[in-house]
């Protein structure tokens, strides 16, 4: 038996959470999975469609992960445990070495939780908690240098795995093609709004492509603190027919999207202590074909092949965001880019990145 322990699960919306989800499903092929995850308004519908075994622990949150350790630790003291996967270094700070030494251990890090300076108190924390891990796992090759770099040890780069592509509905192909209609290029987005996704940068970019692409549409699918902005800029750059901003979606309206753009585009930056720690919405686009526009900065470099499956360039420079957006429209590059992608991706379905942790075990 597996267990996952968890601060960040489905059905709330995050990279992090698909990655959790993708995980604990993929484990149920090598055996029956145990997770215990964060009460959630909505969780009680998507429990019951669930195979896994999910155990959802609520309270006040200063409480909360005290009672999630016990939990945690009491099913590790009645049952056979082959591995525990915790999602964050928090959610293994409360749990005793003795009981972690009854298994094996993994922990998963993502770059931002980590990024406090050598001797801070809370670098002191997370080389505590991590410490008691046998396997530090590591997003990307840029995650694992820096844990490195603030002292973490035992790190282990696996990137995430990927839960597309899913069949898209007819009512979501249709969906698609009523925000895109005729439009050509399509450019889209899907992410948070945060200033860690330069998405200003990008309307500023559209607004420049304009003359060589008059028929352009960029559609930004996501919600967050830059809204507000965004809505802003869209209208002061008068952007409002090229540019539709859709803060809420179904599953299948996502998909249906990206199964109808050309190029997925987010090319992150570093905002305040926020990097981009590997990318897996890069990866979910390649599952349709697409080429993608990443950034510099982070763990980009392992979610796409510059040259070959896209471009990465750095966010805060709009001439380069620019520039590589002209290279990837013309002459319909990313057809060519999309067909490299498509295969590419085929590297992180979640049946082969899973036997990577198996052979760990």
């Amino acid at each position: 038996m597996f267990l996952v322990s968890t601060r960040n699960f489905p059905p709330e919306l995050g990279g992090i959470q698909n990655l959790m989800e993708g995980l604990s499903n993929a484990l149920l092929n090598h055996g029956p999975v145990k997770v215990f995850a964060e009460a959630n308004d909505e969780a009680k519908n998507y429990d019951h469609n669930s195979k896994l075994n999910i155990e959802r622990v609520s309270g006040f949150k200063i409480f909360r992960k005290y009672r999630k350790a016990n939990l945690v630790k009491e099913f590790i003291e009645k049952n056979q445990i082959r591995a525990c996967f915790f999602d964050h270094w928090k959610s293994v700070e409360n749990i005793d070495l003795s009981y972690l030494k009854k298994t094996r251990s993994f922990c998963l890090i993502h770059s931002k939780e980590i990024n406090h300076p050598l001797g801070t108190s809370l670098n002191k924390r997370i080389l505590k908690a991590l410490s008691k891990i046998d396997f530090v796992i590591a997003n990307s090759k840029f995650t694992k240098e820096l844990a490195v770099n603030f002292g973490i040890k035992n790190v282990t780069v696996i990137n995430p795995g990927c839960n597309y592509p899913i069949k898209v509905s007819n009512s979501a192909k249709d969906y698609a093609r009523s925000k895109y209609a005729n439009s050509s290029p399509r450019l889209i987005t899907v992410s948070r709004l945060d200033g860690r996704k330069s998405h200003q940068n990008i309307l500023m970019t559209i607004k420049n492509l304009l003359p060589k692409f008059p028929n352009l549409k960029y559609i930004s699918v996501g919600d967050g603190d830059e809204r507000k902005n965004l809505e802003k800029l869209r209208k002061e750059l008068n952007l409002e027919k090229n540019v539709d901003l859709i803060f809420k979606s179904t599953e299948q309206e996502k998909v249906g999207l990206l199964e109808l753009s050309d190029v997925f585009v987010m090319p992150s930056v570093i905002y305040k202590k926020s990097v981009e720690g590997f990318g897996i919405s890069y990866i979910e686009a390649a599952s349709y074909g697409k080429a993608s526009i990443g950034g510099i900065y982070g763990g980009e470099a392992d979610a796409i092949k510059s040259g070959k499956t896209g471009f990465l360039c750095n966010g805060n420079d709009l001439n380069a965001i620019y520039e590589n957006l002209l290279k990837i429209l013309s002459n319909e590059k990313y057809k060519e880019l999309g067909a490299n992608a498509l295969e590419f991706s085929k590297d992180f379905n979640w049946e082969k990145i899973i036997k990577k942790y198996i052979n760990l075990i």
